[in-house]
């Protein structure tokens, strides 16, 4: 699914990733961990071509990410990759549905189609009953299970993770978690995911640890 040869990244003076490889299966839930400054967030973007490596390869589900054009990227990742982020990321003047359907729009699908999807996402997430309101009336679990619905509007292969249940309470925090394993049973994707809670590494397939900018276990 995904493979990482040899990336290396450097910001001015300071290299942050050193020669990294990775592989990571179809269908398997990864977390990421390390402390702050290892490393970990660069290496999320590079594999969700978000930042470019300085050198090496990333490669999903057999394309080369690595050796495409600005224009190719933004394609690929609106049709392949799907996103969530600590703070939700949610544009405040729209709705649940309109947050959730608006990659579906950038890539040019049917709106009547994709707001079926969006609905059915969102009900699938128990957000049925909030489907209308803005992020300003919604709570800090409900937003970010519309940033997961968001996310899976594509129905992409991989989902990028950083920090998801950083914000949010213990309960929330938990819901969240499953709600992982559920969308990966039920959506069969890959999701990676940068995290410092150490309860969530733990129910993950497999526990990645950087150091220093390195893989020190996989």
């Amino acid at each position: 699914m995904i493979e990482v040869k040899n990336v290396c990244k450097s910001f001015g003076n300071l290299q942050v990733l050193k020669n990294v490889n990775l592989t990571i299966d179809t269908s398997e839930i990864v977390s990421i961990v390390g402390q702050s400054g290892a490393g970990k967030t660069t290496l999320l973007q590079i594999m969700g071509s978000l930042e470019k490596p300085d050198s090496g390869e990333i490669t999903i589900d057999g394309t080369n990410i690595a050796a495409m054009n600005e224009k190719e990227l933004s394609n690929f990742r609106n049709r392949n990759i799907g996103f969530i982020f600590q703070f939700h990321q949610l544009l405040p003047e729209f709705t649940a549905i309109e947050n959730t359907i608006m990659p579906a729009l950038i890539a040019k699908k049917n709106y009547a189609e994709s707001k079926k999807r969006a609905i059915e996402l969102l009900e699938f997430l128990n957000l049925s009953n909030r489907l209308n309101h803005k992020p300003s009336e919604l709570s800090g679990g409900e937003k970010q299970r519309v940033a997961v619905a968001r996310a899976l509007i594509n129905n992409p292969s991989v989902i990028f993770a950083d920090e998801p249940s950083g914000s949010l309470d213990t309960k929330n925090k938990e819901e969240l978690h499953q709600l992982f394993f559920d969308l990966r049973d039920k959506f069969h994707q890959t999701f990676v995911i940068v995290t410092h809670d150490k309860h969530l590494a733990g129910l993950s397939d497999r526990v990645i640890e950087m150091q220093d900018g390195k893989i020190i276990n996989n």
